[in-house]
């Protein structure tokens, strides 16, 4: 039943479209409401809440459910990812953080799929004096912004995580801060997306169609010409690389690569860390994630080095030093898998949210280290956006015209 809908509801799965029509009224014959390009966990529920707004929505991915979301540690850290100069960010992360309890339910109900949504906390430790100094000043912002964390000294850091450092000199709890498990989100926003009819692609889009000066659709590798309303690119780290985009849209996006290791806590050495565990080491980001099931996540590096995925000797040799210097039992563990991913990145490492400057077209992309905790939000805006033309006010901020006036920097 579900191959039949894919037939009739693109017009086009023979590939005999012919890309014209994009502005035609919705729901018109021969052609979706919405065309997605990208199936992680942006594009997943950026089409999954179209579809359920009542839209006839298309996404188009090769492999659906993977992406950067497959490297991701799934914090939700809008209190302890804050940066300064970044406070517009930290409203759009604290409202985006504000949904996930009912969002987790509502997708869990809607896939079958738990996502392991846990409202555990976070803790950010100091190990040398310039980096207590450093988390002071966090602090100090924390508090300017309004919000709650509790300055720790490292003995009561060692009190609620026993296997912290000696010379751990001070740490910012914040309770409100969680986590989930970004493959099972993933997996689940792939299983909604299918039970709420949304037709399915396992293709690379290739080209934008534009017909009249407006999206129109898209055309896969596979031959077939997509037709659509509205297109939708939400294709992270590659969303810049799609052929056809004409240059007043450009999206300037960059790939930024993070490694990430995960490894195994034997039920012998349970529990081994009741919360997010991070901390700056010689200047270098650490956290420590740990899953209910056992699993403990350790990442990231960033490193601007392009489309490089390679997994580096040195790039796991520092990762296990400083996670070593914070939690030294670390290195009893078996380490289980190396991964290295890219994020997509922006100019102002900002998402791109809303319309671009080629009518019909619209962006989810540009999530940096932001995509897990920016996924509920992301999609509710972008299902406002299809369906009213208008973007909520908490994401107008981050539209993709930021840029328009300024020469656009090539990513591809």
């Amino acid at each position: 039943m579900h191959a039949s809908r894919r037939e009739s509801a693109d017009g086009s799965a023979d590939g005999s479209g012919d890309g014209s029509g994009g502005g035609s009224a919705r729901g018109s014959a021969g052609g979706s409401d919405a065309l997605v390009i990208g199936g992680g966990i942006i594009g997943l529920v950026t089409a999954w809440r179209a579809a359920a707004r009542g839209l006839r929505t298309v996404l188009a991915d090769p492999a659906p459910g993977g992406g950067a979301a497959q490297v991701a540690a799934g914090m939700l850290a809008p209190v302890t990812e804050l940066h300064y100069g970044e406070e517009a960010l930290l409203g759009l992360g604290l409202a985006s953080a504000a949904r996930y309890p009912d969002f987790a339910a509502e997708l869990a109900e809607a896939s079958g799929i738990d996502i392991g949504y846990r409202a555990c906390g976070t803790l950010s430790v100091a190990l040398d004096a310039d980096d207590r100094l450093h988390l002071r000043e966090l602090h100090a912002l924390q508090r300017r912004c309004g919000l709650e964390s509790e300055w720790l000294t490292g003995r009561e850091c060692r009190r609620l995580e026993p296997l912290l450092a000696p010379g751990v000199r001070g740490g910012l709890r914040v309770d409100g801060d969680h986590q989930v498990d970004p493959r099972r989100l993933a997996a689940a926003l792939l299983a909604a997306c299918e039970r709420a009819g949304v037709i399915i692609h396992r293709a690379r889009a290739e080209r934008l169609l534009v017909t009249a000066d407006r999206a129109a659709g898209a055309l896969l590798d596979d031959g077939t010409r997509v037709r659509a309303h509205q297109v939708v690119l939400a294709a992270g780290s590659l969303s810049g690389r799609l052929a056809g985009v004409p240059p007043q849209a450009a999206v300037p996006v960059r790939p930024v690569k993070g490694q990430v290791l995960r490894l195994t806590v034997p039920p012998a050495y349970a529990p081994f860390l009741s919360r997010t565990v991070r901390a700056v080491v010689r200047g270098s980001h650490v956290y420590l994630v740990p899953r209910e099931n056992g699993e403990l996540v350790v990442g990231a590096t960033s490193e601007e080095l392009g489309w490089d995925t390679t997994v580096t000797a040195g790039g796991v040799y520092e990762l296990l030093r400083d996670a070593h210097e914070l939690v030294p039992g670390i290195t009893e563990l078996p380490l289980t898998e190396t991964r290295a991913g890219l994020r997509p990145g922006s100019p102002d490492n900002a998402p791109l949210l809303g319309p671009t400057e080629l009518p019909g077209l619209h962006l989810a992309t540009g999530h940096y280290r932001n995509g897990v905790l920016l996924t509920p939000l992301t999609g509710d805006a972008l299902a406002d956006l299809l369906t009213t033309g208008e973007l909520p006010a908490v994401a107008r901020p981050f539209s993709p015209r930021r840029f328009s006036a300024a020469p656009q920097e090539s990513y591809a």
